[in-house]
């Protein structure tokens, strides 16, 4: 156990400020302005001239992104009213068929209730033994007086006691 009481032991301290990053960046600017191709006035006048180059790039490129978004709106707003507009026909149509189809049941109403009162007023007529008139309205009076007719006025089966 004595051999692991004599061991070497390190300690490393480090800092977690950020001044050795600032000083190892103050010191690269340093070399770098050592070590420059060009003067400082050269080196300003080449990056004004990117910099107004990358700026016109800029915006020309937003300007025509803008144009394609309003391309794109447009198209879309386009879409959008066709389908509105296309939408709007389909319920017309629905509606004029819905009314088309109201009128002819109306009719088909109409003309079976002609058609049964047609047939009541001959049944009736049949009944009393004259032939009816085919007019409704003259045939209501006489279904009226048909109702009044009792059962008596018809025969009745009579037995023999023989």
């Amino acid at each position: 156990m004595a051999n692991q009481d004599n061991r070497p032991v390190v300690i490393v301290e480090r800092s977690s400020s950020l001044a050795s990053f600032f000083w190892g960046a103050l010191c690269g600017a340093g070399i770098a302005l050592i070590l420059a191709p060009r003067t400082g006035e050269e080196t300003r006048e080449v990056l004004r001239s990117k910099g107004r180059r990358l700026r016109a790039r800029a915006q020309g490129t937003a300007e025509d992104l803008h144009g394609r978004i309003e391309d794109g709106y447009e198209r879309a707003k386009a879409r959008v009213e066709e389908g509105f507009d296309t939408a709007r026909s389909s319920i017309a149509d629905i509606r004029t068929g819905t009314q088309d189809a109201v009128e002819v049941g109306k009719a088909t109403v109409h003309s079976a209730r002609e058609e049964l009162e047609k047939r009541l007023s001959e049944a009736r007529a049949a009944r009393k033994g004259k032939p009816a008139t085919g007019d409704a309205a003259a045939d209501d009076g006489e279904a009226a007086d048909l109702d009044e007719v009792d059962d008596e006025d018809e025969p009745k089966s009579v037995e023999n006691d023989s």
